[in-house]
């Protein structure tokens, strides 16, 4: 379950999401209390107005382009409200390492992680590549960018070496689970 340390109006919130089922439904733990949220999927691809349902009740949530190192405003209803993520990237490339290791068989684990294998941590829009093949990179630098529920993350080099091959090219649709970089 991605999570997310967002600190709204000088308020520290922990959020957790999780897809339930087909593209509108998703579990969400705001501080650890479950709450199960609808979203209208004409919404999801379009910079319009998100729908949620909440607990039966509708809001309208407008963000705008959400920056990792500023505050950025989030409207509730047409109320604003300003927020920062809190959480360092390194800790997103952490997590997308894990989720990679989750989502391979037992068996070929260790092999696939060898091959600095760069999977999709969840689906999305690949927003930017910033590699290409031929390219040297660091464990930890970012390779690309993908786009999930209007939110940017940074997904980084799970070792040091050459690009081999780069999958995805900006615009892309992805699955999670899916190869965007291959390093050598």
């Amino acid at each position: 379950m991605p999570e997310y340390n967002v600190m709204i109006e000088d308020r520290d919130y922990k959020i957790e999401l999780a897809r339930k089922g087909d593209d509108r439904f998703f579990e969400a733990k705001v501080n650890s209390k479950p709450i199960e949220l609808e979203i209208k999927k004409s919404e999801i691809d379009s910079r319009s107005p998100l729908m949620l349902k909440v607990a039966g009740k509708k809001y309208e949530i407008e963000l705008g382009k959400i920056n990792k190192r500023a505050p950025f405003e989030v409207k509730v209803n047409n109320m604003p409200f300003q927020a920062q993520l809190r959480e360092p990237s390194k800790k997103i490339a952490a997590k997308a390492a894990s989720l990679q290791l989750a989502s391979m068989p037992r068996k070929r684990q260790k092999t696939k992680m060898g091959e600095g294998v760069v999977i999709a941590p969840m689906a999305g829009k690949i927003v930017a590549v910033r590699v290409k093949k031929g390219d040297n990179v660091k464990s930890g630098d970012v390779v690309c960018i993908l786009e999930a529920m209007k939110m940017e993350n940074e997904i980084a080099a799970p070792k040091t070496g050459k690009i081999h091959s780069v999958k995805v090219a900006e615009g892309s649709p992805v699955n999670e689970g899916d190869t965007l970089i291959v390093i050598e």
